[in-house]
């Protein structure tokens, strides 16, 4: 038997070889160039929603902002008259939240988190619920899809009128639960009746989300789970959950966003300058309507401020879920390849 063996010398360069591309080889200015255009023509093509949001949304904040520094007309010290500009006061509306004058306005502050809290919390739960009914093959689904959908579908105004309607003294939520509660004054039944309302409203919305992303799961991964005995609760936990996590995380985000802004139902079910159910846009726009445009102006500001704050920690602590995961594994922490070793070459002849 002949053993025949590589040189130490071909082994050593073996394994220091770099693969030499097949293709033809890019040009670097080529490449730079072909970048730099592709650049300009996304530019192009983003210029035209970036000057609709610096319109809509840009200018107004500013607005907002330069306006929060002024207080309201009233009678100059200094001059013992009616002003006829409103003074600026700096960051004075600012501060007097901090004292005496800021009572109101942390009322309404917790008034807005807890409605976000609670109502995306429920509304999460009833979506999914809806989402797992929706998706669903059985006769009349598609009726039963129109008729979830259909609270999205009203007008929030109209949501407003017909659960105040509800709620009323003799309306249909006393007769059911056989005690006269007046839900829309002061208390926390008024709290209940605004949450009600609200997870009616839009809980069909996260449920469209999560159908979405329902749909999109390949069936071949329920059969294979099935056959390896996995039950329906272990099926929606491992499988299902994961699976729409992605477009559930959006739905909440949305929600969250939404939820910090409630000004509407609140205000048409329950009244204005209800202490119990004040969300910081109701009271914003209390102190405008009464002429008072500075602390209206500074409690935008606040509003803005804070969902501005909680959309990024949204983004920042669940992004990875949300855009997926950059790259296929390859990559190292520093954003190199990891270095594969070549494989030594070794031939033996068997005579």
């Amino acid at each position: 038997m002949a053993d025949t063996k590589t040189p130490p010398e071909a082994a050593a360069d073996d394994d220091h070889a770099v693969p030499v591309p097949s293709g033809p080889v890019k040009h670097p200015r080529k490449q730079t160039r072909a970048t730099a255009g592709s650049a300009r023509m996304a530019a192009l093509l983003v210029s035209p929603t970036l000057l609709v949001l610096t319109i809509v949304v840009l200018y107004p904040t500013l607005m907002a902002l330069n306006e929060s520094l002024y207080g309201a007309k009233g009678l100059d010290p200094a001059t013992g008259f009616i002003s006829a500009t409103e003074p600026f006061v700096g960051l004075r509306n600012y501060a007097d939240i901090f004292g005496e004058a800021g009572e109101r306005f942390w009322n309404a502050f917790w008034n807005t988190t807890f409605f976000t809290v609670v109502t995306v919390a429920l509304e999460t739960l009833v979506g999914v619920a809806m989402a797992l009914i929706m998706h669903k093959a059985f006769r009349g689904r598609g009726l039963i899809r129109a008729g979830i959908l259909i609270p999205w579908a009203v007008p929030t105004a109209i949501s407003g009128l017909l659960w105040r309607w509800i709620f009323n003294s003799d309306g249909i939520a006393n007769a059911l639960i056989g005690h006269q509660v007046l839900w829309t004054t002061e208390g926390f039944h008024a709290k209940v009746a605004v949450i009600v309302a609200e997870v009616w409203k839009t809980a069909p919305f996260i449920g469209l989300l999560v159908l979405a992303g329902l749909q999109v799961i390949p069936k071949e991964v329920y059969e294979a789970a099935r056959m390896d005995g996995a039950s329906p609760p272990r099926q929606f936990w491992h499988i299902t959950l994961p699976l729409v996590k992605p477009a559930l995380l959006v739905a909440m985000l949305f929600r969250c966003m939404d939820a910090l802004r409630m000004f509407d139902l609140p205000y048409i079910l329950v009244g204005a300058q209800k202490r119990s159910v004040e969300t910081l846009s109701m009271l914003a726009q209390n102190e405008a309507s009464n002429v008072r445009f500075g602390p209206a102006s500074a409690y935008s500001v606040l509003l803005f401020l804070y969902v501005f704050l909680v959309a990024l920690a949204f983004v920042r602590l669940l992004g990875a879920d949300l855009i997926g995961d950059v790259g296929d594994g390859t990559r190292g922490r520093k954003g190199r390849r990891p270095r594969i070793p070549a494989l030594r070459r070794r031939t033996e002849v068997t005579a």
